[in-house]
């Protein structure tokens, strides 16, 4: 495997707290003509809790995060010295994208808790359709990441449910990925791996008090530890493991579910989080299986491919068509489970519709 050569540690300045706002102007000093791109339900969420007035130019993006977008947008700023995105994942990496064309620094603003985004030097680009174009990486990182918990205790709970299932992956994708490397893995890897770790362990001792602190709209330490997991620990590990922390058996699951209609309405991070178990099943770990079904039954992660409201008529067919997009050249499965083939992600996905019928019945 190719060994990553840039570490990418993260932003130049953290900041997560209830009020953090209150900080952003002074923050702005070294700054004379920042410009905000946003969307529409996340800069009302910004304006709601950001207690200054300002004079920024304020421009919307087109939510398709791409390239095409991005020119739009710094051709309409050509004198500004800073972007301030704010907003979720497409907004955040469309404002990425615009300070990379215009060589400027960036502030990141999230509004949701559902990706890294905020925290990592890259973005996930589409077409202007809506298609996937690419991951594509920056020279800089941003100068703030600015986490303002007032504001986030408030955003979409279901945002924050899939952000939990994404970041539990890190951990899974990298373990099964590092643990077919022969020698010694590169110090900086191994510190990408073991924050990987001590993000899952976080995720399984605190999501569940963490979503029902969001539920009560209550700003306690279980709800920051997660939302700080969520955000910067989990951009930390692909920035420190490189190709040893992207994304891979859960992923390429998720990717296969695209396929299926009746999956289309769930996170993101909820599809993932099914993807961790076929993962873990088709390497033989169904001892780790079990250990995790409780965690997904206390915090309402489907754990089997049914419950994504596939009609059993139709169950077979949805499992094959993952079963063959996941285990396809193009896909990551096979990062996590060398030896995978189709047959094995269809077995693993039968073992688990079993497996949780039995308990069903228990």
């Amino acid at each position: 495997m190719k060994l990553s050569q840039t570490v990418r540690s993260g932003p130049d300045q953290f900041i997560c707290q209830q009020n953090a706002l209150t900080l952003l102007h002074e923050k702005l000093d070294l700054f004379s003509q920042p410009v905000i791109i946003t969307g529409e339900k996340s800069y009302a969420a910004f304006e709601k809790h950001y207690p200054d007035t300002h004079n920024y130019p304020v421009l919307r993006y087109d939510r398709t995060a791409s390239v095409e977008d991005m020119e739009r947008l710094a051709a309409q700023c050509q004198h500004a010295d800073c972007i301030i995105g704010i907003g979720g994942g497409k907004v955040l990496d469309t404002a990425k994208g615009t300070a990379d064309l215009l060589e400027i620094e960036y502030i990141m603003i999230p509004t949701v808790l559902g990706t890294c985004a905020a925290y990592t030097p890259i973005s996930a680009t589409y077409h202007p359709d809506g298609t996937f174009r690419s991951v594509d990486y920056y020279k800089r990182a941003a100068y703030l990441c600015l986490m303002d918990l007032s504001l986030l205790i408030e955003s979409p709970v279901q945002y924050f449910a899939g952000g939990i299932g994404d970041t539990l992956a890190k951990w899974y994708e990298a373990e099964g990925i590092t643990s077919h490397y022969e020698g010694t893995l590169p110090a900086m890897v191994s510190v990408g791996l073991q924050t990987a770790k001590v993000t899952q362990e976080l995720l399984l001792s605190d999501s569940e008090e963490a979503l029902n602190s969001m539920r009560q709209l209550s700003v306690t330490p279980a709800f920051q530890r997660v939302a700080e997991a969520v955000v910067a620990i989990a951009g930390t590990v692909g920035g420190f493991a490189g190709e040893f922390g992207r994304m891979a058996g859960a992923h390429a699951v998720h990717n296969g579910m695209s396929l299926i209609k009746e999956t289309h309405s769930f996170e993101h991070g909820v599809k993932v989080a099914y993807g961790i178990l076929v993962q873990l099943t088709a390497a033989g770990k169904t001892e780790e299986v079990d250990r995790l079904l409780p965690f997904y039954e206390k915090n309402g992660f489907p754990p089997t491919l049914s419950s994504f409201n596939i009609p059993e008529r139709d169950l077979d067919e949805a499992m094959h068509k993952v079963a063959d997009f996941a285990a396809a050249d193009h896909e990551t499965f096979t990062l996590a489970v060398p030896t995978a083939q189709s047959d094995d992600i269809y077995s693993a996905m039968r073992y688990l519709e079993t497996l949780s019928r039995n308990k069903t019945l228990v």
